[in-house]
């Protein structure tokens, strides 16, 4: 799997699916009560910033992808083929409210999204089936928004010590168990074990190259750092674990 800096295949069909707009999220109400994660948390300092997230978002939709039935319920039941950017920009919202959202507003808009997930099951084309609450499949997913968000801001705005990659798993279960994920890593050793689990269940697809063609082609961020959106695709790509690349 490379990244491409140019797109070569035409622009994604709209389809009949249409955004529905998302209710406004009020982070100060109720005055003073507290957010899943402390100010101080590893997680505050992570989520605010944008390179972090769209770098670490695009790497961890890469290795959520590569497991085939997350990559199928991804894939047929969301708008992510038509329109990445609004998936990506709704996940980025789900996440700013779980760090720095009141509790309860927290709880929540995850409750939300529990149910919607709850709706989605199929089958993968070989005949796997797939729920989107499964536990396994929400660890996998955990792990990899935990792995891409802080290898992002490790790599390129603030480098961790294995400490602090420690506290950031440790700090992404509070949100993670309310999911419905029961083993996501607590630890970095945790998560280096998964992903030598994952090595033998990931597996190349069609779907990965078309989402890198798909965020290449689409604006994604604000109109002065479109010319970086190229780049910081690649650097997305340079995060995964060379072992990762190859597979896909």
């Amino acid at each position: 799997m490379r990244s491409s800096a140019t797109a070569t295949t035409p622009p994604a069909d709209p389809g009949t699916r249409t955004p529905k707009p998302r209710p406004r999220v009020d982070f100060a109400t109720p005055a003073g009560a507290p957010a899943l994660f402390e100010p101080s948390s590893i997680t505050w300092h992570v989520f605010k910033n944008p390179v972090a997230l769209f770098i670490g978002g695009v790497a961890a939709v890469l290795l959520e992808l590569g497991e085939p039935r997350v990559r199928s319920g991804v894939w047929g039941h969301s708008i992510f083929p038509n329109d990445p950017v609004t998936r990506m920009r709704r996940t980025g919202m789900v996440s700013f409210v779980c760090a720095y959202a009141p509790r309860e507003v927290a709880e929540k808009t995850i409750a939300g999204v529990v149910a919607m997930h709850e709706r989605v099951r199929g089958e993968t084309p070989g005949g796997v089936p797939y729920h989107a609450n499964d536990p396994e499949l929400l660890d996998w997913v955990q792990a990899t928004a935990s792995f891409g968000f802080m290898e992002a801001y490790a790599a390129y705005c603030r480098p961790l010590t294995d400490a602090q990659r420690d506290q950031f798993y440790a700090e992404s279960r509070a949100s993670a168990v309310l999911f419905g994920s029961t083993g996501s890593p607590r630890t970095l050793a945790e998560q280096r074990a998964l992903f030598d689990e994952m090595r033998t269940k990931l597996a190349p697809h069609p779907i990965v190259r078309e989402f890198l063609e798909i965020i290449a082609r689409t604006p994604a961020l604000p109109r002065p750092l479109m010319p970086l959106q190229q780049s910081m695709i690649r650097a997305a790509v340079d995060l995964l674990p060379d072992w990762v690349i190859t597979r896909l």
